[in-house]
C-alpha cells in the first residue's frame, strides 16, 4: 500500500469532502481516503498495483474537483477574494438603497409606482455584475447538484437563481405593462446574498489562514541558502542543492541550514524553536547543530549529516503537518451528517414552496420560504467543526514544543484518566549525580578530590559523576597512579602517595559504621566508601536525579483529577523514594521491560483511558499498549516512533499541557457541533416559515444569508479561542 497526500481545489464545504471521500472509498484499489475541508487535503492510501496517481486524479475529476498541483499561496487566494467582495460591495450598497430605502424611509430620487420599469431596471443592472463576479457559485454549485453531489454552492446557487428567475418574470411584466409586479422583485436578495456569501468567505478564508501560521511560521525558520566551502572558495547555494557530507560556513547571525557536526570553530547557537531553553549553547568541534537554530555570535565550519525531509525541523513541521490533515474520531458524525445535509435540506426547500404556493395559495411567501431555506442552511460549520479545531489545537501545541502524531492523538489527549510514567531518564535526569558528601575528618573537599582522583579512569557512570562533581567544585587537582579495577566491587589507585580505595564495604574490608549510611540506602542512593591508607575516610552518595520540572508536572496533571503512578524496574526503595518526591499515587518496581507493556493494558481493562509518558527503547511496547504514547524527546528514536505524541523540548511539564490542550480541544470540538446543529436545527425551519404560520415574521433571505455565514464565522472564531491558551503551569 501507498499512501499520498493531495492538495485539492474546487472544495467550498463539508459536503464537498464528504462526496470526494466517497468517491475516492468506493474505488476497491483505494484502502483508506480521508478528506479534510480546512487543508483542502486528502490523504489515501491505495494499491500501487491496481491503480496510480493519475487515477486518483481521474477520480477526483469526476466527483467535480481537482488535483491541484502547485497550491495557490494562501494571502494570493485571499487578496482575490477581498476584490471580489470589494467590487460586489461596490453594487451591492445602491443596490440594498434602492430596494430598501423607501421601505425604511430613506429619502429617494422617485416614487417606484410613477417609474416602474426604470426602478426595476436600476436593480437588474446593478445584480448583473454581482452576478457575474460569483460565477463560480453557479457553475460549481450546478455541476455538483447535476454529479448527484449537491454541496453548499449547489443551495447558494439555486437560491440566488430562483430569486433572480422570479425577478426577471416580473421585470417582464413590468415592460408588459404590469407595474403592480414591481412590488414581486427579488433582484436585492439575489445582489446582497451573493455579497454577504463573499464576505463569509472572505473572513473564513483569513481564519483559516491564521489556524496555519504554525506550519509557516516552522517553515520560515529554516535559511533559504546556504554557504558551502568549496575548492573554489566559499559559494552560495540554494538549501535544496546541500548534499550530505558538504561543509557549510555559518556566521554570526546566520541560520543553521541542516543538520550537522561542527567541524572546526566555536558559536553560540540559540535552539529554543526545539528545545524552549532561552539561553543559547556553546558549540564546539565535534558537537551537533539543528537546521533551524541560529548561530548568536562566533563563525563555525559544520558537516551536512541530515538533510531535506530528515532534517529534524522538515520531521517536525510534517508531524504537525499531519496531525492537521487527519481527522479527529468525533469528527465521523460531523461526516455522515454533511452527506445528507444538502439532500435534506432540498427536499425541505421544496416541500416548503409547495406547502405555501398550493396548500396556502401564496407564491410570494413560497419563493421567499424556499430561498430562505436554501440560503440559510450552512453545513461549513458543521465540517468547520472538527477540523479548525484540530488545526489551531495541534498548531498551538506545535508552536511549545509539543507534538501530536494526528488528530485522534489529539482528542485522546482531552479523554485521559490515568498518567503512568517511566523513571530513569522521563522523571529523572537517566544519568546518576552526587547528592552527600560525609567525612569522618569533617574535610569534605579533600575526601571527594582523592575519590575523584581514583575514579578519573574509571569508565563506571558512578565514577564519571564523581569526577564531575569534584570539576564542579575546583577539587580536581590530584592525580592518581596504579590504577586497578575491580568488577562491581571498586578501584585501588596511588594518590599523593597513599593508597586510596573507592567502592562497596565489602572491597574497603572491616571498616567502623558512619552515621547517616543506612538512612541513605534507605532513601534508594547508591553509597559509594573511601579509605585512605586502610583507615576508612568516609562516603559519598548518588542518585538518579529528579528532574526539576517533575515535581510540577505530576501536581499539575493531579489537579486535572486524573490519577499518577510511576513504573520502573528499579528497586521498590528507589521508586519509593522518588515516588515520594513527585506525589504519584501508585508506583509499579521490579517491572521488567517486557511486563510494562502489561500494566497499561491492565489499567486499561479496569476502564481507565491510559497515557504512557516514557523515552527508552524499553518504554516502546509500553507507549504502543497505551491509549495514549508520550515520547520525551531525546530519549531513543524507537520510543519517539511509538508515541502517538512527542515532547519535542524534553520537558516532562509539557506531558501536562499536552492533556490541558487536548481537553481544551475537544471541549471546543463539542461546543462547535452544539452551535452547528443548533443553528441548522432553529435557523431552518425558521427559513420555511415556521413562526410566519402563526403569525410571527417570515424570514427575509438577506438575513438568512448573514446568519449563514455569521454561522461559520463563529465556529471559526471559537476555534481561534484556542490560540489564547496559556500551557505555561496551566492545570
Amino acid at each position: 500500500m501507498k499512501k499520498v497526500t493531495l492538495k485539492i481545489g474546487g472544495m467550498h464545504c463539508a459536503a464537498c469532502s464528504a462526496s470526494l471521500e466517497k468517491a475516492f472509498n468506493r474505488n476497491k484499489a483505494v484502502s483508506f481516503a480521508s478528506v479534510n475541508i480546512t487543508t483542502e487535503k486528502a490523504v489515501v492510501e491505495y494499491d500501487e498495483a491496481l491503480i496510480d496517481e493519475n487515477g486518483l486524479r481521474e477520480i477526483t475529476e469526476k466527483a467535480g474537483f481537482s488535483v491541484v498541483e502547485t497550491a495557490e499561496d494562501s494571502r494570493k487566494v485571499l487578496e482575490r477574494i477581498k476584490k471580489r467582495l470589494i467590487f460586489c460591495a461596490v453594487f451591492a450598497i445602491p443596490l440594498f438603497y434602492i430596494s430598501m430605502g423607501p421601505m425604511m424611509g430613506l429619502p429617494f430620487f422617485f416614487d417606484m409606482m410613477e417609474r416602474p420599469l426604470l426602478y426595476a431596471s436600476l436593480q437588474l443592472l446593478l445584480a448583473l455584475p454581482i452576478m457575474a463576479a460569483c460565477y463560480r457559485i453557479f457553475t460549481g454549485g450546478f455541476a455538483s447538484l447535476f454529479r448527484g453531489n449537491p454541496n453548499m454552492d449547489s443551495l447558494v446557487a439555486m437560491g440566488t437563481a430562483a430569486s433572480f428567475i422570479r425577478s426577471f418574470v416580473s421585470y417582464v411584466m413590468i415592460i408588459g405593462g404590469n407595474a403592480h409586479a414591481v412590488h414581486n422583485l427579488y433582484f436585492e436578495g439575489c445582489g446582497i446574498i451573493l455579497t454577504l456569501i463573499t464576505l463569509g468567505n472572505y473572513f473564513e478564508t483569513r481564519a483559516k489562514g491564521r489556524a496555519g501560521d504554525a506550519v509557516r511560521k516552522l517553515m520560515d525558520l529554516s535559511p533559504r541558502n546556504a554557504v558551502m566551502e568549496t575548492a573554489e572558495g566559499e559559494q552560495e547555494i540554494p538549501i535544496s542543492k546541500v548534499k550530505k557530507g558538504n561543509i557549510l560556513l555559518v556566521r554570526p547571525g546566520g541560520g543553521i541550514p541542516v543538520d550537522g557536526t561542527v567541524v572546526s570553530g566555536s558559536a553560540w547557537i540559540d535552539e529554543s524553536m526545539i528545545t524552549g531553553e532561552s539561553m543559547p549553547v556553546e558549540k564546539l568541534p565535534g558537537d551537533e547543530v539543528i537546521g533551524g537554530t541560529v548561530n548568536t555570535g562566533g563563525f563555525i565550519k559544520l558537516k551536512a549529516e541530515k538533510i531535506g525531509s530528515d532534517t529534524v525541523l522538515s520531521q517536525i513541521i510534517k508531524m504537525v503537518d499531519d496531525a492537521q490533515n487527519t481527522k479527529a474520531p468525533i469528527a465521523a458524525l460531523a461526516d455522515k451528517i454533511a452527506g445528507v445535509f444538502v439532500p435534506a435540506v432540498l427536499g425541505i426547500a421544496t416541500i416548503s414552496f409547495l406547502l405555501w404556493a398550493v396548500v396556502g395559495g401564496d407564491l410570494s411567501t413560497a419563493f421567499t420560504a424556499f430561498i430562505s431555506v436554501l440560503v440559510i442552511a450552512c453545513p461549513c460549520s458543521l465540517g468547520l467543526a472538527t477540523p479548525m479545531a484540530v488545526m489551531v489545537g495541534s498548531g498551538k501545541g506545535a508552536s511549545n514544543g509539543i507534538l501530536y502524531k494526528g488528530a485522534s492523538s489529539l482528542e485522546e489527549c482531552g479523554k485521559i484518566s490515568f498518567v503512568v510514567f517511566d523513571k530513569t531518564g522521563t522523571l529523572t535526569e537517566g544519568k546518576p549525580s552526587v547528592t552527600d558528601i560525609i567525612a569522618l575528618s569533617g574535610d569534605e573537599g579533600e575526601l571527594l578530590s582523592h575519590a575523584a582522583a581514583c575514579e578519573r579512569g574509571s569508565e563506571h557512570p558512578l565514577g564519571r559523576a564523581i569526577v564531575e562533581k569534584a570539576e564542579e567544585e575546583g577539587k580536581n587537582d590530584l592525580d592518581a597512579v596504579s590504577f586497578e579495577s575491580v568488577t562491581g566491587k571498586g578501584v585501588t589507585a596511588e594518590v599523593g602517595g597513599k593508597t586510596v580505595k573507592v567502592g562497596t564495604l565489602d572491597f574497603l574490608g572491616n571498616v567502623p559504621e558512619i552515621s547517616g549510611g543506612e538512612k541513605l540506602l534507605e532513601e534508594g542512593k547508591t553509597v559509594v566508601y573511601i579509605s585512605i591508607e586502610g583507615n576508612y575516610a568516609g562516603l559519598i552518595a548518588l542518585a538518579d536525579s529528579l528532574k526539576e520540572t517533575s515535581i510540577r508536572a505530576v501536581k499539575r496533571i493531579k489537579a486535572m483529577g486524573i490519577k499518577t503512578a510511576l513504573i520502573t524496574g528499579d528497586n521498590l526503595v528507589t521508586a519509593k523514594a522518588i515516588g515520594s518526591l513527585t506525589g504519584v499515587d501508585e508506583i509499579y518496581a521490579n517491572v521488567m521491560p517486557s511486563e510494562k507493556a502489561r500494566h497499561i493494558t491492565r489499567l486499561k481493562e479496569m476502564g481507565e483511558k491510559v497515557a504512557m509518558v516514557g523515552d527508552g527503547v524499553n518504554d516502546a511496547p509500553a507507549l504502543t499498549a497505551a491509549d495514549v504514547g508520550m515520547a520525551v524527546a531525546g530519549g531513543t528514536d524507537i520510543a519517539m516512533e511509538s508515541a502517538d505524541v512527542v515532547l519535542s523540548r524534553g520537558n516532562i511539564e509539557d506531558a501536562a499541557a499536552a492533556l490541558y490542550l487536548g481537553r481544551a480541544t475537544l471541549r471546543n470540538i463539542k461546543e462547535n457541533l452544539f452551535w452547528a446543529f443548533c443553528y441548522n436545527t432553529i435557523g431552518i425551519p425558521v427559513a420555511a416559515g415556521l413562526l410566519y404560520a402563526f403569525g410571527g415574521p417570515l424570514l427575509n433571505p438577506m438575513i438568512a444569508a448573514g446568519a449563514m455565514s455569521l454561522s461559520s464565522l463563529c465556529v471559526v472564531g471559537n476555534a481561534l479561542r484556542l490560540n489564547l491558551l496559556d500551557l505555561k503551569g496551566k492545570k
